[in-house]
């Protein structure tokens, strides 16, 4: 008997894996972003690469894309009316990995472009980022409509919810006025430091200490000049990094320096004192406080608390119902004295029915 149900058990799971076979060797389809069409322009699917490996879409800057987040890429080609596009995209763990990869490629020699978050371009070739997404697009012919077609290419993105599409505020504080065009940089590592040359060395910044760099170029009247703020997460920090960085030798000085907060602040180059001290008194840190910290216990912690408010609630409601009580007997009482037989214990009100069963 049991051999006889263990070979029917047995056909039974055969049988199913013949049925299931095909779907599972089926593969599942890849997550794209890239979108199959947009704004008339169609993908061409051979031409899709998708991977994990940033030494594929940028074999001489993998480490710095690390650096900023990467996560995966993929390339593709559209084609409309005969014309094509290539596009080369990129995908980090949050927007502010694309944005510091979006100013790490852009050029100061660049037009800057409304497409995206932020745009910029170089003839037929096209750089923005979108969210958490960084685009290169190679234009076979620029027309018109280019504009128009990326913006649409932008919108069909997917848009990062939730801490993903949050920017870094750093770059807020580079004052806007003579800044230099495309200059602007985020730095969040050594690598993408070193390669943008960035006047304070990886040694005294210390990236061990967790801080995040912004760099732009100034032109004034007299010469020009960078300005580099590092935000570490602290003001001890940043008081610590300052001392080290005034105390050592560095290229291309002179050097100003300024602590506000947990920024340090440098501004060296072609630019007189005057006007590079002037630049850094427009850095400041303005903290932002939210303040969110709860100011009692909470109901389900305060087992003691509870204890005294209900003690409390079963007094209020002996105390008023002693005070109900008296009040009705009270007024009771003062009717029937003031207004005897008037309104209670009438002879003509009857209290009960009485049957007299004789």
């Amino acid at each position: 008997m049991f051999s006889a149900r263990f070979s029917l058990i047995s056909g039974c799971l055969a049988a199913l894996a013949i049925l299931a076979g095909p779907a599972l060797a089926q593969p599942k389809p890849s997550s794209t972003f890239l979108p199959t069409t947009f704004n008339g322009w169609q993908i061409e699917k051979q031409s899709l690469k998708a991977g994990s490996d940033p030494a594929a879409i940028d074999p001489a800057d993998f480490q710095v894309l690390k650096e900023y987040g990467f996560a995966d890429s993929e390339t593709a080609a559209y084609i409309r009316n005969g014309r094509k596009m290539q596009i080369k995209a990129a995908r980090f763990n949050d927007a502010s990995g694309a944005y510091g990869a979006f100013t790490y490629y852009v050029q100061p020699q660049m037009r800057v472009e409304t497409i995206g978050e932020a745009g910029a371009s170089n003839n037929s070739r096209i750089l923005f980022y979108k969210g958490n997404i960084l685009v290169d697009v190679a234009l076979e012919q620029v027309t018109a409509m280019s504009g128009a077609d990326l913006r649409s290419l932008a919108e069909a993105l997917p848009h990062p919810k939730g801490n993903t599409a949050v920017l870094p505020t750093l770059p807020r504080n580079l004052p806007a006025q003579s800044q230099v065009a495309n200059t602007s940089r985020y730095v969040v590592g050594p690598e993408a430091l070193a390669r943008l040359a960035v006047p304070i060395p990886a040694q005294l910044v210390d990236f061990t200490k967790s801080p995040e760099i912004v760099m732009a170029k100034y032109r004034t009247s007299r010469g020009e000049g960078t300005l580099t703020i590092v935000g570490y997460p602290t003001p001890q920090i940043a008081r610590d990094r300052i001392a080290a960085m005034q105390s050592a030798t560095l290229e291309g000085g002179p050097f100003y320096f300024k602590r506000s907060g947990p920024f340090v602040a440098a501004v060296n180059g072609n630019i007189p004192a005057d006007e590079a001290q002037s630049l850094l008194a427009s850095v400041n840190y303005d903290a932002d406080v939210t303040w969110n910290q709860p100011t009692k216990m909470k109901p389900d912690e305060d087992r003691a608390g509870f204890v005294v408010a209900l003690v409390l609630l079963c007094i209020i409601a002996v105390l008023a119902a002693l005070i109900f009580g008296f009040a009705f007997g009270g007024i009771r009482l003062l009717i029937a004295r003031f207004f005897p037989n008037k309104v209670f214990n009438r002879p003509e009100s009857v209290d009960f029915i009485r049957l007299d069963l004789k």
